[in-house]
């Protein structure tokens, strides 16, 4: 179990990479939309690529991010039973969810969407709208992303079978501090 452990510790290191890229692609976004505001009202200028380099920057932010708000916990719960139950339990529920929900989910989304990147890559698929831009780049995000979910959560299993044997604390805070 302390190798597993070791590999866990490694998704979690992987997803905190991907995380802080996602944290930049935030200041990038803002200073894009931010810069095309201020070139198309100040000085009429404006152009398709920064129209759409902003909607692919959102899409980085969502994907790459995405494995490290699993790994913090922040991911959205529908707490019908979770806040009524012990943290023991609530671990048995996070491993049957990981186990029954998020890996198939992620499996399944990860093998489609590599599907609809390679086409768009070998095509050299680019957008229809004058100056637009590759859509390959944005499309390889997909597979990249749902597979960095599916790795934290062979991490976030790992750590919970390691609390339920006592090896690790609770890997996580399951309620949010009021404050």
């Amino acid at each position: 179990m302390k190798g597993l452990l070791r590999l866990s510790e490694a998704i979690d290191r992987v997803s905190l990479l991907f995380g802080w890229i996602a944290s930049w692609l935030v200041l990038f976004a803002t200073l894009i939309s931010a810069g095309n505001a201020l070139s198309r009202y100040l000085f009429s200028l404006s152009s398709n690529a920064w129209l759409e380099i902003q909607w692919q920057l959102f899409s980085g932010i969502f994907l790459l991010g995405a494995a490290q708000v699993l790994k913090m916990n922040g991911h959205v719960r529908v707490d019908l039973i979770y806040g009524s139950v012990s943290p023991r339990g609530k671990l048995w529920i996070d491993i049957f969810g990981i186990i029954v929900f998020l890996f198939p989910t992620m499996a399944l989304l990860t093998y489609f969407s590599w599907g609809f990147f390679v086409p768009s890559f070998l095509s050299g698929e680019h957008s229809s709208n004058t100056g637009g831009l590759l859509f390959w780049p944005v499309k390889l995000l997909m597979p990249i992303g749902f597979g960095l979910v599916f790795l934290q959560g062979v991490s976030e299993l790992i750590k919970r079978i390691a609390a339920l044997q006592g090896m690790v604390d609770e890997p996580v805070e399951y309620e949010a501090p009021l404050q």
